[in-house]
């Protein structure tokens, strides 16, 4: 069950996140799209991809009050995200002893 937990919570995001940019890619790129190029979207799936998730919902819109909230949360997301697998294998590490 951890393992299946850990690929949903690896790929899950980024998955979902390629198959919105296929179904609307306008949203993603373009005039009225989040960002200018094919690149950030690319690197933002790789490497924080709920926060970039939450830029998208909300960018074409334009981003104000409330809406920080919600990109707030993805990147608390993606913070989790990390830090939970180096807390998870922090035994792993020869000579730690910060328990």
């Amino acid at each position: 069950m951890c393992c299946f937990l850990t690929l949903f919570m690896l790929l899950g995001p980024r998955v979902a996140g390629v198959f919105w940019w296929i179904i609307q890619p306008g949203r993603w790129t373009g005039a009225l799209g989040a960002f200018d190029s094919w690149i950030w979207p690319i690197l933002g799936l790789l490497f924080v991809p709920f926060t970039t998730l939450m830029y998208v919902a909300f960018a074409p819109g334009g981003i104000v009050g409330w809406d920080w909230l919600w990109v707030g949360l993805g990147v608390a997301a993606d913070i989790a995200s990390y830090a939970g697998g180096g807390y998870g294998n922090r035994d792993r590490i020869p000579g730690y002893t910060g328990k």
